[in-house]
């Protein structure tokens, strides 16, 4: 299958199961239900999805435990958008080409809303249907609460808000922040095949080397989206970074740089899986469409 097709494949099946998670029959607050689905049904390119699914077929593990992963991968990625663009962080009013949480609600419910859509995530794994075997439910919530905590993508978002306070910026704090900020949830889709396979450590650590290398190919195209796109193209704000001093691969390396560290970045993650035939390619594939989307 292409990859585009497996891709949109994967969206299609995450939006089907988050439909059903999310669902309104029992909703004591609608309009909170409401949010949570505005925030999530629909949209975004899924890839941290992709990265589980493919991740558990590359190692034999069960495709209905990786997909409701998946799902509650989803979730916090979708609850962290949530609060990143509120007025206190980056104040966002275009996300995915419609307003934002709390400006099509407000800033109260965009609260809340991030609040239900990262408990919903541990509810989604806790769940016998999730994995027959407790012990690896348990690890994928213990794996997925620390890449979403103050180690993981929240301690990244407080490093992006402060790292300029402290001086000139180098490589090495830029790679932090942006290893823990966008790279760790990047590292649990990777990492969550191998665990829900139970493929032992060899396996996660081959997984978590593509993802590593991925992940900050991946942040580096969003630092030159920003500065070359359009709010058009991709359906959210541009020029924010430059606007708000953060620190970017680009003020580091340049255009040309940036664009060179991103490729140098793909080919170490090619290089992860040479021991693998055809049943990675999608994830080879995967690689080369974080350095050269679009959007």
């Amino acid at each position: 299958m292409h990859f585009s097709n497996a891709l949109q494949d994967t969206a299609s099946n995450v939006n089907t199961l988050l439909d059903q998670l999310i669902g309104t029959r029992y909703a004591a607050t609608p309009r909170l239900l409401e949010a949570m689905r505005y925030a999530t049904l629909d949209q975004g390119k899924r890839l941290r999805p992709f990265l589980v699914l493919q991740s558990a077929h590359l190692f034999g593990g069960d495709a209905e435990s990786a997909l409701r992963t998946a799902a509650a991968l989803e979730c916090v990625h979708c609850y962290s958008l949530v609060h990143d663009d509120l007025p206190a962080l980056d104040n966002d009013v275009i996300r995915r080409g419609k307003p934002t949480c709390h400006i099509y609600f407000d800033e109260a419910t965009a609260i809340l809303t991030g609040n239900a859509l990262l408990t919903v995530a541990f509810e989604i794994l806790a769940n016998a249907r999730t994995h027959q075997d407790a012990s690896v439910r348990a690890e994928l919530a213990h794996r997925l609460s620390t890449a979403a905590g103050y180690n993981g993508m929240v301690g990244g978002q407080m490093l992006d808000m402060t790292v300029a306070d402290f001086g000139e910026v180098d490589s090495n704090s830029v790679v932090q922040l942006q290893k823990m900020k966008t790279g760790a949830l990047i590292a649990f889709a990777c990492e969550a095949g191998p665990i829900i396979a139970k493929a032992g450590e060899s396996a996660r650590s081959l997984m978590n080397g593509y993802a590593a290398n991925i992940g900050l190919a991946y942040q580096i195209a969003d630092d030159i989206l920003d500065v070359v796109s359009t709010p058009q193209r991709l359906g959210k704000s541009t020029q924010k970074d430059n606007q708000q001093s953060k620190a970017t691969f680009v003020d580091l390396y340049g255009l040309d740089g940036a664009k060179a560290k991103s490729e140098e970045l793909v080919a170490a993650a090619l290089a992860t899986l040479d021991g693998f035939g055809t049943e990675a390619e999608l994830l080879r594939e995967a690689a080369l469409f974080v350095t050269n989307r679009e959007h």
